[in-house]
């Protein structure tokens, strides 16, 4: 404390901030003038006139049975001094990830997000403040820096500025446009729609800046996984009594009645979204502190996801589990529970995010040794991200309960990758077999890259394009060639000579399209084909693709799919012409 006074002296006031780290365990020496607290006292006044901070963490973990509980008593009471005569947090901490989460880099100054009135009705208004409770830590942004900069200049900020300009597409390439004769332009399908910037304030939704209480509903309709994004607190106006009274009444009235508030909050004028959200009362424990509010924000009907997944009831009795399975994974479930006896394993507030840990160890680590290589994930992390040993250790026995009643086995018709099928399909198209034993023909030679689907053999074109992964269009462009040449075998076939090629590549696109987890373009080809068909009176083609069972690809096959699976069962229904009349 001294050095800091000396070294900075009135500089800084309110930034100066002292960390002590102890188990406080030891005795403590007697000082020469005046008691102990009287000795804590003079510190303590000295920090609050230099407007100095101070955390004290201290680090308790399994006590060996010498430890005296009276000397920790004594320096816990010392410790409460500092809390009460200057602006002092004191945490134990009890294991080293905690004791990790527990070191603040810094302390984050709380900003107000709202100042005014909670609306009740048109006659009852509460002055309050509102400040974000919890925020989630942001990775840092990574800017560019550049090099160009000589090394003599010791100014350099290395600073890497992008500029864009726009210019005419009308031949002239020095017309620059200025700022004042640019119009935001958005797609509508192929075309571009202009929207000026007088047309957008006109139709822009502009609420009024407030928080209005829509009613109040019982605590148990609200459930926890609906809330959304970060916490808020809702304080009186500080210094007004009158605020600060209605708020602790309506906050003790709504815990007596497990009520909770719906609030329609408009942070700030111009704001373009309205929050909607439940307001939870939040009853102090302290004399000192007033009663308050925590805010969170709630989903609309859009934000809403719900994912349906069948009952085991649809499965087949051989599959369903039995008595012995159910209760084994039941246990297990109960195992991983990080709060089995209500103390929870990880406290979020002294957990740190492992990501930017890591991040920030490697940049200390870099900065001082610019070609070190990645460290090994140190221990304290492999807490947090890792299964606990010791956890695991002790319950081995609800492991080997499940390995027991659960055989695993491999599955031998698990999907190959896209790359690896085609591949396997061109080398086996490209081996015949001499003397009983396959001979690639082509074994010494580099694969034939095919760029483009031929006429002669567009199924064995497409798959040598599907299988070019050096390039990700490659894809997509042996998709719409393939697509084109199945429109045109249907355009020019005379009498269906060319259908049955055409089946042919409708066989290998929808393989190909199931692999590539892509059912847009076959499924908006085959709707085409079946238009097609009842356009023409066509009856053969439909036949021969429900010969083959070439329907719509369902959702059970491509995730992205919005076929059903009774849709495509009867996709071939639809496909019959209709009768002449």
């Amino acid at each position: 404390m001294d050095m800091l006074i000396k070294k900075y002296k009135d500089l800084h006031k309110g930034k100066k901030r002292l960390c002590l780290i102890t188990n406080a365990i030891h005795p403590i020496k007697d000082s020469f003038e005046g008691s102990k607290e009287d000795q804590v006292m003079t510190i303590a006044e000295q920090m609050a006139a230099q407007g100095m901070k101070i955390e004290s963490i201290v680090v308790r973990g399994r006590l060996s049975r010498d430890a005296n509980k009276g000397v920790m008593d004594e320096n816990d009471h010392l410790l409460s001094i500092f809390s009460k005569k200057t602006r002092t947090r004191t945490v134990y901490v009890h294991t080293p990830t905690s004791l990790l989460g527990a070191l603040k880099t810094r302390r984050v100054t709380p900003v107000t997000v709202f100042r005014g009135h909670l609306e009740l009705s048109p006659q009852m208004k509460i002055k309050v403040w509102v400040y974000k409770k919890t925020q989630e830590e942001k990775f840092p942004t990574l800017k560019k820096y550049s090099e160009k900069a000589p090394a003599s200049n010791k100014l350099a900020t290395h600073q890497v500025k992008v500029s864009y300009e726009y210019k005419s597409v009308d031949g002239s390439s020095t017309s620059v446009i200025p700022p004042e004769q640019r119009i935001k332009g958005y797609r509508y399908g192929p075309q571009v729609v202009p929207i000026s910037t007088a047309e957008w304030d006109a139709v822009k939704f502009k609420p009024e800046k407030g928080i209005k209480v829509l009613g109040f509903t019982d605590a148990s309709k609200i459930k926890r996984h609906c809330y959304m994004k970060d916490v808020y607190l809702f304080i009186a106006e500080p210094g007004n009594t009158r605020a600060t009274l209605a708020v602790s009444a309506i906050a003790r009235a709504m815990k007596e009645m497990n009520a909770v508030a719906i609030l329609r909050c408009v942070w700030r004028q111009g704001q373009q979204n309205v929050v909607v959200g439940v307001l939870t009362p939040n009853i102090s424990q302290n004399d000192k502190i007033p009663d308050s509010f925590y805010f969170n924000a709630l989903p609309f009907a859009e934000d809403v996801r719900e994912y349906q997944f069948p009952s085991f009831n649809s499965f087949p009795a051989s599959w369903q589990p039995n008595d012995q399975q159910q209760k084994a994974v039941d246990e297990l479930v109960q195992m991983l529970d990080l709060a089995p006896s209500g103390k929870e394993a990880l406290l979020p507030e002294f957990t740190p995010n492992p990501v930017l840990e890591r991040f920030y160890r490697h940049l200390e680590l870099k900065a001082k040794q610019p070609d070190a290589a990645v460290p090994p994930l140190d221990e304290t992390l492999k807490k947090i991200i890792e299964p606990d040993p010791e956890l695991v250790a002790e319950n081995k026995s609800v492991f080997d309960a499940l390995h027991r009643h659960f055989e695993l086995k491999q599955n031998p018709k698990l999907k190959k990758s896209s790359r690896q099928w085609y591949q396997e399909k061109q080398s086996g198209s490209n081996a015949h077999v001499t003397g009983g034993q396959a001979v690639n023909s082509i074994e010494n030679q580099p694969p034939v890259k095919i760029e483009k689907i031929g006429d002669s053999t567009p199924v064995e074109d497409f798959e040598a394009m599907m299988s070019q992964k050096d390039n990700p269009e490659w894809v997509e462009k042996a998709i719409k060639e393939l697509r084109e040449k199945i429109l045109a075998l249907l355009i020019h076939s005379d009498e269906g000579d060319k259908y049955q090629k055409a089946v042919e590549c409708v066989a290998a696109l929808r393989k190909g399209c199931i692999i590539e987890q892509e059912p847009g373009p076959y499924n908006d080809l085959m709707h085409h084909i079946r238009q097609y068909c009842e356009e023409k009176g066509i009856k053969s083609l439909p036949q021969l693709l429900a010969s083959r069972d070439l329907t719509l690809i369902s959702k059970s096959e491509a995730e992205d799919s919005d076929v059903t699976a009774e849709e495509a069962r009867s996709f071939f229904i639809k496909m019959e012409p209709k009768p002449d009349v």
